[in-house]
């Protein structure tokens, strides 16, 4: 077993040292521990810093592409590494990554297979009341979404089994933390939480400018995969809200009709008609919606299969394999050996190409 403790970076050449000194370098349950630090173009001397630091798996971006991106990047290169279970946590040193070990243990004893850190933002003192009751809400909403319980669903600090990062597809450009819980329920993968105390406070989020910012983005990428994932929901809802609006003003014209008083009240009989097309309107957004939900079902699900061509065999197929060959009383040796030696060339021609992309970035 391998675990990925991945790193996304932006300038955090100050702080990093200090994440770094806290990363566990054994974890009950893994055979090794691996560091990952994506630098997002920093100007800092980030990527060096970590190097001189002793760490070997370094992926560099020539410029600035987001969080998101960087999270997304990382996994890839984890993946293409043999990772069984990827932690992520923050270059500011707001996570206690002493914490590493128990964020992973759901996932080892085969309980969970992603687990969120719960910040337990009430209690963090350089918070505003407004933001957390901001943050409270926004959990609320995406435990909704998606079909769980989270209280801090905007954490960063996070595991996840290889299984759930195969069938997990960031596709957002701000912040991957929302998308990927959301996703993850719908896709009814096992969601834990683990209560932590994060450290004190070293910088602003260099994510967002203000909270408004933020609540934007977390909203729009919220509404995304509300769209995406339940679409019935959404816009049945829509269907409802403009019906009751066309409903009322025509009940109204035909009250005044019948007593021989509509000539003054055309009025409500327009505004029925207008609500009456909106409704209509939702309706067909609703069709577009579920074809397109089942066009992505099906995309996501050959995508998957690629990415288990692209970083090879799960942990557990050989021992399947060889389950199956034993109750099927033998196999063919020379099959065998084919069959292991271009599962072999698969996954290091995988492995070549990711490293040719990393050095590629950390060379540009």
């Amino acid at each position: 077993m391998k675990l990925f403790v991945q790193i996304p970076c932006l300038d955090e050449a100050g702080t990093l040292p200090l994440v770094l000194a806290t990363i566990p370098r054994e974890v009950e349950g893994f055979d090794s521990v691996e560091v990952l630090v994506i630098d997002d173009g920093s100007t800092d001397g980030t990527a060096e810093v970590a190097r001189r630091l002793g760490v070997r798996h370094v992926v560099r971006h020539t410029s600035t592409r987001g969080l998101a991106r960087s999270f997304r990047d990382g996994v890839d290169y984890a993946l293409a590494h043999g990772a069984d279970v990827v932690v992520n946590t923050d270059g500011d040193n707001q996570y206690p990554s002493e914490r590493i070990g128990d964020l992973v243990a759901p996932i080892v004893a085969g309980e969970a297979d992603v687990v969120v850190a719960d910040r337990q933002t009430a209690t963090i003192e350089h918070f505003s009341p407004f933001k957390k009751r901001m943050q409270r809400f926004g959990s609320r909403v995406v435990s909704a979404a998606a079909g769980t319980s989270l209280p801090d669903a905007a954490s960063g600090f996070r595991a996840y089994s290889r299984a759930a990062l195969l069938r997990l597809n960031v596709v957002t450009q701000f912040s991957y933390t929302m998308e990927t819980i959301i996703q993850a329920g719908n896709k009814r993968l096992r969601i834990a939480s683990l209560p932590i105390t994060t450290n004190a406070k070293t910088r602003e989020s260099r994510l967002f400018a203000n909270i408004w910012q933020h609540m934007a983005r977390s909203g729009k990428a919220i509404v995304r995969s509300w769209i995406m994932f339940r679409p019935h929901l959404v816009f049945l809802t829509l269907f409802a809200v403009f019906f009751v609006a066309a409903a009322v003003p025509a009940v109204r014209f035909l009250v005044f009709l019948a007593q021989g008083d509509a000539g003054g009240h055309v009025q409500s009989l327009v505004f029925a008609g207008a609500m009456l097309v909106g409704a209509l309107l939702c309706l067909a957004l609703l069709v577009i919606a579920d074809l397109l939900r089942t066009n992505r079902t099906l995309m996501e699900e050959t995508l998957e299969r690629v990415k288990e061509l692209q970083y090879g065999p799960r942990p557990d197929d050989g021992a399947r394999d060889g389950a199956a060959t034993a109750a099927a009383g033998g196999a063919d040796p020379a099959a065998t050996t084919a069959t292991t030696t271009a599962t072999t060339t698969a996954t290091t021609t995988a492995t070549a190409r990711h490293e040719a992309r990393a050095d590629e970035d950390a060379h540009a």
